[in-house]
Formats: structure tokens, sequence, C-alpha cells
């Protein structure tokens, strides 16, 4: 999918103010340990060694990430590197140490716990490994039960819950109680009560998780089809690279409580900011992720054969390039000439370049 972010950024007229991101967050910590507010006096950070002296843990150390109206952000990174807690708290569910929470340019660190709730109820939706599903409520009222929060009528909340029932494989299982249900199935369950509010923002920490390779393959495949429609602005937890390729506008990449890079998944592969990231994307499959366009040159008089869009990714002119042909002309989206591509740049990519 294409960046939303930048679609946004480049169709605004002339002269027009980009709109605020729909979230964000500035200077983000979260700090664990005995009286972690005694660090940020004054306005001051802590250094590591402030930390370590103190036995304090940063689960969250100086985060600072926009979020575009519209966009899926995905957070991955190894277990312990903060995740969770980032997106527990951009929704405000624990009390951040120091920094700004922002949606629609509200702060929600200074909101009160009506105007908290309220944003909650009408703009956040969100889906954790663990859903505390309600145990003396069916399928159908869990998955009713935000819509009868919000006070929507029980006929119009009862004919929407069966919809996102159906949707996540659970039609004939309205009647059962989340303990007749095996772990995968009140996960999707969670899934459905989050999906029936349809709410501005939604907060996803794993959602697709526990489901077997064919239902989450479906369910990723309706997750992209609603944002599609719905135009969502999305964050994402995910350990599975295959996962963040298919819903990623933009990736996050964190370690010990830090944003060590975000951006598009291609420039993560290619331009890695750090040694860690460059570790962490070595081993995904770059002809999916990198774009023809990162890798042409100039038009070449000796290119030949079909041309190529520059949009598409490496896979669509490999086997070409393996094959033999050594440069092939590079389109852009009217058709026009706009590059070429050669053979070893492709080559690079698939199999490595000093």
């Amino acid at each position: 999918m294409a960046a939303r972010a930048h679609e946004i950024e480049t169709a605004l007229p002339r002269g027009t103010a980009a709109p605020p991101p729909a979230l964000r967050c500035e200077g983000l910590w979260k700090v664990f340990g005995a009286d972690p507010a005694t660090l940020f006096r004054n306005g001051g950070r802590p250094d590591a060694d402030a930390l370590k002296a103190g036995g304090y843990i940063a689960a969250v150390n100086d985060v600072s990430i926009e979020v575009a109206a519209g966009e899926i952000l995905i957070v991955m990174g190894l277990s312990g590197s903060g995740k969770s807690t980032l997106i527990r708290c951009l929704a405000r569910l624990i009390d951040s140490t120091a920094g700004r929470v922002e949606v629609e340019g509200r702060n929600l660190l200074t909101m009160n716990e009506k105007d908290l709730i309220e944003l909650r109820r009408h703009k956040m939706g969100m889906v954790f490994q663990n859903f505390a599903l309600l145990p003396h409520k069916t399928v159908l009222d869990n998955v009713a039960f935000p819509l009868q929060m919000r006070g929507m009528g029980g006929r119009e909340r009862l004919k929407r819950a069966r919809e996102m029932v159906t949707l996540v494989g659970l039609e004939g299982r309205e009647a059962y109680f989340p303990r007749e249900l095996s772990g995968g199935q009140q996960q999707r369950v969670g899934i459905a009560r989050s999906l029936a509010v349809e709410p501005d923002i939604w907060f996803l920490d794993e959602p697709f998780s526990a489901l077997d390779p064919l239902i989450r393959r479906e369910m990723q495949d309706e997750f992209l089809r609603l944002q599609r429609m719905l135009h969502k602005t999305i964050v994402f937890i995910t350990h599975d690279f295959e996962e963040a390729l298919r819903l990623a506008d933009r990736i996050v990449i964190m370690r010990n409580g830090r944003a060590e890079q975000v951006g598009r998944a291609e420039e993560l592969v290619l331009n890695p900011a750090t040694e860690y990231v460059a570790r962490f994307t070595r081993e995904v499959p770059r002809a999916r992720i990198v774009t023809v366009r990162s890798v042409m040159d100039a038009p070449d008089g000796a290119a030949s054969g079909r041309p190529v869009p520059a949009s598409a990714r490496i896979e669509a002119v490999a086997r070409r390039m393996i094959e033999g042909e050594e440069t092939v002309p590079v389109v852009d989206e009217g058709g026009a000439l706009v590059g070429s591509v050669r053979r070893g740049r492709v080559l690079d990519v698939l199999f490595g370049a000093a």
C-alpha cells in the first residue's frame, strides 16, 4: 500500500497548511521505579547512567511519533522492546511519566476522566491480546456491549453485532459464552467487538496472533478492505514481518523503549538508521518490498523489452533480469518513460550488495 501520509501531503493545494496529525506523541517516557517523576524535574531528561543508578527501567524512552489521519502505523520489536507499553501510553490506558500525547490536537495527558471516557467511547477502539470478555454475556452480547454503552438501540446494535460475528467466522456461536470457546475464538470475539464501534483510531496489539493461518489471512484481507472504505487511523503491533508488509503504511522499530527508526518498509531495508535496524530487516523478502523506482537510473536508450512501472516491486522484474535481460525501461503511471533499471541493481537487491 502507498503511504497515505505522503498522499495526503501531496494532494494539498499550493499554500494550504497540512492538517494536524490524527495522533502524535512528543518526548514520551514511561519509567518504572521508586519515584520516576524526580528524574524529570525542571524539564530534565534522564540519561542511561541516571536510570541505571536509580534502578529505573525506561519502558518507553523519549519517543516522538506522528500518525496521519488514515495511516496504518505498525509497531515492531522483540519481546521487551516497549511495543505494548507504548500503545497503552498512546491510549492513556497507563499514565506516561513525561511527554505529550495528542489526539487531533487535544492533549490526552491533561484531560479529565469524563472527557477521556468520551474520547475513548467515540474516537478509539482497542484490541489487545487479553480481551477481558464479560463471562456472563454471550458472544453476541459481548460484541454488542460497546454499542450499548453508546446508547444504540437494541435492534440496531444486535444487527451490527451479528454482522461482526459473521465477519470473524463465529456464525452459529452467537449464544455461546466465553468459557465455551477456544482461545482463538475468544480472540475473534474481541476483534469483532472492536470493529463494531467503527472508531476513528484503532489500537491493536497483535490482534490476529492466535488465529490459524487461513483465518488470519482472511482477517487481514477484511482489515484492509475496511481500511480502504473507512480510512481509520491505526496503530498496530505485530511481531510478524509478513503481516507488517501487508498492512503497513509505515513501520516503527522499537528497541529498549526507543523508536530506532520510523519509515516505510522500503526505507528501513535500503537505508537503516542504525545497525540494529539493519540486523532486524536483514532477512526480510526484499524483492517484495523494494520498488523499481528506488533502484532505477536515468532513461537508457539501450533499454528494451516490455516496460515496468516505477511503482512495481522488484519481484515484478526479477525473473527477466535473472534470465538475462540487462536493462529494462521504467514508466510512470501515465506510461511516460522515466528511467531504466539495470540487471546489476536488481541482483544487488535480491542477493545483497556491499
